[in-house]
């Protein structure tokens, strides 16, 4: 070939790589639009799309003058460019997906709003939850989704991470625990506290300048040695903000509350000390929020009481146990310990209705004939005097024998129930049962055994009728104004009809139909579904699957009604030892039985969000230390062949339930060698680009724990022959 051939061959090499006119117009413009507030010369603009070839190049600057005309550019008197289109400009949470790119979730985001696409590298050192200020480049093309950059961080969700150091002769490293922190983090020698390699620290960010590729930070606590049960379960309160020990102040303001009920204390309430009264609650339980009291009437009626500690009594406005119990906001239940709401004097000791003792409460008491139908009821603080400490097995084994202790009345009222309970379902209330795993460990915090919690009918029994004092009090305050009085109600929306569409589908596969066409038949439906997956392996999938298709239940001042229980007004009123919220509806409660006007609603409204959240940091924190056991519990395990469910699918993996142990692991794409897959996200599935082999939600596998890493809470799994 001759050089003026090759030449030749190489222009027209380029020449396939080449731009239209059109094509490199809408190029420069993403490029400005994506870029507002900057100016760019044409060498600036050529260097920046990476242009390589003469005539594109040379394409350039006559295409940049024709969208001057078009209005879309400008150019200021140094020969530089901009785009004239205005973005939006949002606020809104990070939701650090992975290391390539975040979401960040609108703060007020409109209904059908999708979340905007954000790249690591447009993330200005934003991290998981934090709340930023973001511009959003104009859509390129309709369909696609909206992407944007960070310009503000506007409030730093955390800036403490748990993690294990890593120290090499220079410098060191935490490599933090949390799965949605990216990035490893530098500590200076001096400021590792004494802390050793590989042990678990808690680390304080100090510095992210923007040209770092990682933050600088400095250790504050050590943990101890990795792998150790006390270290693990610290690093999950730790890493979840939770307190390791109660504050000095709100400890010495209840040691000074006197311990007996004066005759002051009394005054102007209603007395139950003669009634028939008890608690049932777990056997290893020590605070006793709520008790029954049952009594006949002459008219042939019942009275039951439900009776509940009345803790506002004891914690008054602006005292330093009132301030930790809102910071607190809720009482957490890790696998291994309590991390209590109120110092225990009050919530063991004072507050708790334990027996054969005084002890004032909160209560709501119904008249009910025998088929459960109320004919008046009564709210008011009281006193009462609980005759009997029944654990709910205790409780059971009197109904199931019929014998024992208050046997009659339990069985009556256990009757009473299932009727409530009935009505309930049948006025579309939803029924989930979802399976609770705890765990049997030794003195060392070592897993021996898992042990699925069975909810028999006296767990039911005390439920139902919290659920009918809850409803009670919530309607008793919207009814009093018809709704315009302050409150605080436990709200749950309707569940968006794209994820329920998504889980008919899948409960398909396992051969449930589940109708959703008719937003007034969606709870039947469901119900007719979770009494099909009873005992079915498929049952905790399903059921998991279900719940995260329904919008969240959280505390507001709006009375917008509770979806999953079927009740147009509902609230939180009897469990104020472990839950805040149930603090301030007493509060307002009393506030309203004394004729008080309503108070500013957001006062409440931020107490409400605040209570939401912390609700939910405690709900992850809970659901971590599970699966730090679960992960334990599994690398502790035989090495076998496991039967299991796909219980997620996503572009990186495959999520399988083992079904024996309900502990979930991942199968990663990666590690499948035998052919390559592709995400189908409309589908949940992945299909073999060769076999054509599809992998589904739902589908029955076998598979074997290759590893678990008990810092990140991962189990990595492989699929096996159902004969390995």
């Amino acid at each position: 070939m001759s050089k003026k051939s090759r030449n030749k061959h190489r222009e027209n090499k380029k020449g396939s790589k080449r731009m239209n006119a059109a094509q490199l117009a809408q190029k420069v413009l993403n490029f400005l639009d994506n870029h507002y507030g900057k100016e760019f010369s044409v060498k600036q603009i050529i260097k920046n799309l990476g242009i390589r070839d003469a005539v594109t190049k040379g394409g350039v600057e006559p295409v940049l003058y024709k969208l001057i005309d078009a209005g879309s550019v400008s150019k200021n008197p140094r020969n530089q460019f901009s785009s004239t289109t205005t973005p939006d400009f949002i606020e809104g949470k990070v939701d650090y997906v992975n290391p390539r790119f975040a979401f960040i979730v609108p703060d007020k985001k409109e209904e059908g709003e999708e979340d905007i696409l954000v790249k690591a590298a447009n993330l200005k050192n934003a991290l998981d939850d934090d709340l930023v200020r973001v511009m959003v480049f104009p859509q390129k093309g309709k369909g696609e989704r909206r992407e944007g950059k960070v310009l503000e961080i506007v409030h730093r969700h955390r800036s403490e991470f748990v993690g294990r150091v890593e120290i090499s002769p220079r410098f060191a490293f935490v490599v933090p625990d949390f799965k949605k922190m990216h990035h490893d983090i530098f500590i200076k020698k001096g400021d590792l506290l004494g802390a050793e390699h590989n042990q678990k620290v808690v680390v304080q960010l100090t510095e992210w300048r923007d040209e770092d590729k990682n933050p600088t930070g400095k250790v504050t606590r050590v943990l101890g040695e990795a792998g150790d049960h006390e270290v693990e379960i610290h690093s999950i309160m730790a890493e979840f903000g939770l307190p390791f020990e109660y504050p000095k102040e709100p400890e010495e303001e209840a040691e000074l509350i006197a311990d007996k009920i004066s005759k002051s204390d009394i005054k102007g309430r209603k007395d139950f000390r003669d009634i028939t009264t008890f608690t049932i609650d777990p056997a290893d339980a020590k605070d006793f929020d709520d008790a029954i009291s049952y009594q006949k009437l002459p008219n042939g009626r019942i009275e039951l009481g439900v009776h509940i500690a009345d803790v506002t009594h004891y914690v008054k406005p602006k005292t330093q146990l009132e301030k930790e119990a809102y910071h607190r906001a809720t009482s957490v239940y890790l696998v291994d310990r309590t991390i209590p709401m109120l110092p225990e004097r009050l919530s063991n000791n004072l507050c708790s209705l334990r027996p054969n003792e005084d002890k004032l409460t909160f209560s709501v008491t119904f008249e009910l004939d025998e088929e459960g139908n109320i004919h008046k009821h009564w709210i008011g603080r009281s006193i009462i005097h609980s005759d009997r400490r029944f654990a709910y097995e205790e409780a059971q084994e009197n109904i199931d024998k019929q014998s024992g202790d208050y046997y009659q009345e339990l069985t009556l009222l256990n009757d009473l129930a299932k009727k409530i309970r009935k009505r309930r379902f049948l006025h579309g209330a939803i029924n989930f049962e979802t399976v609770e795993v705890k765990f049997k460990l030794d003195e060392k915090g070592t897993p021996l055994g898992l042990i699925v919690k069975e909810r028999k009918d006296i767990h039911k029994m005390i439920e139902e009728f919290m659920l009918l004092a809850n409803r009670t009090v919530a309607e008793f305050v919207f009814n009093k104004n018809k709704g315009k009085d302050t409150f605080v109600y436990r709200v749950h929306n309707h569940p968006d009809l794209e994820k329920l569409t998504t889980f008919a589908n899948f409960a398909k596969k396992f051969g449930h139909q589940v109708k959703i066409s008719e937003e007034t038949q969606v709870s039947h439906t469901l119900n007719k579904l979770m009494e099909e997956i009873e005992g079915k392996p498929e049952q905790n999938v399903l059921e998991q699957l279900a719940i995260r298709s329904m919008a969240k239940a959280i505390y507001s001042t709006e009375p917008k009604g509770h979806f999953g229980l079927a009740f147009a007004h509902y609230s939180h009123f009897t469990s104020p030892i472990r839950r805040y919220p149930d603090m301030m509806v007493h509060r307002l409660l009393q506030h309203y039985l004394d004729g008080g006007k309503s108070p500013e609603q957001e006062h409440w409204e931020d107490k409400c969000v605040h209570s939401s959240e912390r609700e939910k940091n405690a709900a992850d924190a809970e659901r971590a230390s599970i699966k730090y056991k679960q992960v334990e519990y599994m690398t502790l395990a035989e090495d076998k062949a496991y039967k299991g469910l796909i219980s997620g699918v996503t572009e990186w993996g495959i999520f399988v339930e083992i079904t024996e142990t309900k502990c979930e692991g991942m199968v990663r794409l990666q590690d499948m060698k035998d052919d390559y897959y592709e995400f189908d996200e409309k589908n949940m599935r992945l299909i073999g680009a060769k076999n054509k082999k599809m992998i589904t939600l739902g589908d029955k596998v076998t598979v074997r724990v290759v590893n678990t890493d008990i810092d990140r809470r991962t189990i990595d799994l492989e699929f096996a022959d159902d004969n390995d």
